[in-house]
């Protein structure tokens, strides 16, 4: 095998995954979509699009072959979720049967609902699976900040095997078994983050921004539930852990997203002033629609599914959130274990 590990994906996680992989001395390919982001990352050790201003290891090599980039049995899957099931039918005749693949991605796809997980046991039954997920702005780990993410994955082993590979310096990482968890709470976090967004932009003050990132943990652990996930798990790194980051930092492209829709810009102008995939944006759609299927009532969810799809005004799904019927903070669904 020519090279440890690839990265599929140059974008911002990508990109800042790879550079610390070949910090720590790992020989690292980073695949690229597009050839000439490949030619100026080598050429001139700096991603054009990306992290712009971060130097890049000399043991990081870019390229946009994806026959090349297969060379090996361990890969970091960072591309973004709506494209991954289209991507591993064109990359899968190039690996192993039994390839070591860890998502860094977030979200659940439009079409099927479906967590990436689910997508890649449908499409490499026989890959060893393993998601990556925490509070980890790229921009941060790219400066070596300190940084916790969790690595879940069916196998001990396997968990086991990824935190030895990228447990270094300033980024620890811890292992799990609950991929479930892990890959929920990055998912519906996304959504929140959107949420807040629009909450800060429309100053709506703290109080109201500690109610939202809460109740958003709530449908974080009732979809959770539902699903057979841990809670603790969603008390951790990969749920209230994420949903923090991302709902109180301008690094967050969601929460970047809701900002400029409670200023009054379209979902496209959004995305196109943005410049980056917001999966949030993408999430909600199958999230709203599997909640139904599910029979579960995701409040904060909806009214951004509202807000994006059907023009809604933020000030007026406001006003519907506050006027719904008194509940208790913690419906039966939520109760883990019970009789």
């Amino acid at each position: 095998m020519g090279n440890i590990i690839t990265v599929f994906g140059a974008g911002s996680w990508g990109t800042a995954l790879a550079n610390h992989l070949s910090y720590q001395g790992k020989r690292v390919t980073l695949w690229c979509r597009r050839p000439e982001q490949a030619k100026t990352i080598n050429a001139t050790g700096r991603n054009p699009d990306y992290l712009k201003d971060i130097d890049l290891s000399e043991n990081l090599t870019a390229t946009s072959d994806l026959e090349e980039a297969c060379d090996t049995d361990k890969f970091i899957l960072a591309i973004p979720t709506q494209s991954v099931r289209g991507f591993l039918e064109q990359t899968k005749s190039f690996l192993d049967d039994k390839v070591h693949l860890c998502n860094a991605a977030k979200g659940m796809e439009i079409s099927t609902a479906k967590r990436i997980s689910e997508i890649v046991k449908e499409i490499m039954p026989t890959a060893q699976y393993s998601v990556i997920s925490g509070p980890s702005h790229a921009e941060e780990v790219a400066l070596f900040k300190p940084t916790a993410v969790v690595v879940a994955s069916f196998s001990e082993e396997e968990a086991i095997m990824w935190q030895n590979l990228l447990n270094k310096g300033f980024f620890r990482v811890y292992t799990s078994c609950d991929v479930v968890g892990v890959e929920i709470g990055g998912a519906v976090k996304n959504v929140i983050a959107i949420a807040a967004g629009i909450a800060s932009e429309m100053n709506l003050g703290d109080n109201a921004m500690a109610a939202l990132v809460s109740r958003g943990l709530a449908e974080v652990m009732r979809l959770g539930a539902k699903a057979g996930a841990n809670p603790l798990t969603l008390a951790g790194l990969a749920g209230i852990g994420d949903l923090m980051v991302t709902c109180y930092s301008s690094l967050s492209r969601n929460y970047r997203l809701g900002q400029a829709i409670a200023r009054g810009e379209t979902l496209e102008k959004a995305k196109e002033s943005l410049g980056q995939v917001a999966e949030g944006a993408y999430t909600v759609r199958a999230l709203v629609e599997h909640a139904k299927e599910l029979g579960l009532e995701l409040p904060i969810a909806e009214a951004i599914y509202q807000v994006l799809y059907e023009q809604k005004t933020p000030a007026s799904l406001l006003e519907e959130l506050f006027s719904r019927c008194p509940k208790p903070e913690m419906p039966p669904e939520m109760n883990w274990g019970s009789k």
